[in-house]
């Protein structure tokens, strides 16, 4: 689509598109002459390295004669404080440098507005961005793609008051993510992979109550997530093949499975190989509720509190700008 400027800025709920399909509808690109984008970045994220990064995308952005007003949050609390500030001030977009983590943020804040979410990844998963097709490893390239304005409008998922754009995981999945998220050591997937690992030495399968747009079901499983998006964990495909603009959510259960057969299908959950194992089911629901006793759940590498917890889509909720 030929380029235009960014809209005025606005928090109004927009109407929901419907039969949205993922890569979603294109609304309108930014010029590159836009007033002003905020880029947040949080110190703490990105395995130190995220300083750099953000020096990398703020320089190529001013080099393509946007305006970049930089906000940096003490940690995440602060970073979300200082999101909210920067958008009712009135910026074009809201770039984000981190992970999920600093993604969902952005989320929180942008929810049923029109401003976009520019991402710059610097995490350790970064399954947004993997979703979205945004470049991960070169934070210019990443910036390039803000510098390209193209608007893309996507679904996010609720819970209760607060959002997220990729998976809900609830079970033997959440356990390992809070098991690498204590860990310090070492970066990147092989953090998730270790993780596994250790927590597979002592994982019982969890008995769980599933409310499915109504239809109550009780089952045995390793794991109940809930996708809006296909991956956690750096690429772990859980809900492979989830439309993040189709205006539904994926639950997906693995029913019981031995501990060696766990180990031996791993490998494929990279691929969405799981979808084709005997174990695995899928509903497309708008709604759902998960109860469990004992488990935490986790949604885009965040802590989002212990089930049961009742999930629901959010169509078109979010712009975003992406390839």
């Amino acid at each position: 689509m030929a380029g235009e400027r960014l809209g005025p800025t606005s928090h109004a709920p927009r109407p929901t598109p419907c039969g949205l399909r993922w890569p979603g509808r294109v609304t309108s690109s930014l010029h590159p002459v836009a007033r002003e984008i905020a880029l947040l970045s949080n110190p703490t994220a990105g395995s130190g390295h995220n300083e750099q990064a953000v020096d990398a995308a703020a320089a190529r952005l001013r080099e393509a004669g946007l305006g970049v007003r930089r906000v940096q949050g003490r940690d995440a609390a602060e970073a979300l404080e200082l999101a909210r500030a920067v958008v009712a001030d009135g910026v074009e977009a809201l770039v984000v440098c981190g992970g999920d983590g600093m993604v969902n943020l952005g989320a929180q804040v942008l929810a049923g507005s029109d401003i976009p979410l520019g991402i710059v990844p610097t995490g350790t998963g970064n399954d947004t961005c993997r979703q979205l097709g945004i470049p991960r490893r070169d934070p210019r390239a990443a910036a390039d793609v803000v510098v390209a304005g193209r608007r893309r409008v996507i679904d996010l998922a609720r819970v209760g008051a607060r959002y997220y754009v990729t998976v809900l995981a609830a079970g033997f999945d959440a356990m390992v993510n809070e098991r690498a998220n204590r860990m310090t050591r070492p970066q990147g997937q092989l953090r998730y992979t270790l993780a596994l690992a250790q927590e597979l030495r002592s994982f019982r399968p969890i008995r769980y109550t599933l409310d499915l747009d109504g239809t109550v079901r009780e089952v045995d499983a390793m794991l109940a997530s809930v996708g809006n998006g296909e991956s956690i964990g750096g690429g772990i495909r859980l809900t492979h093949g989830a439309d993040i603009g189709d205006g539904l959510l994926d639950v997906v259960v693995v029913r019981p499975v031995p501990k060696t057969e766990l180990v031996r299908i791993y490998p494929s959950l990279f691929r969405g190989g799981i979808v084709h194992h005997p174990q695995f089911e899928r509903h497309r629901v708008r709604r759902v509720t998960v109860a469990a006793a004992g488990v935490v759940a986790y949604a885009d590498g965040e802590r989002f509190g212990a089930l049961p917890l009742t999930v629901e889509v959010a169509p078109g909720a979010l712009t975003v700008l992406a390839p």
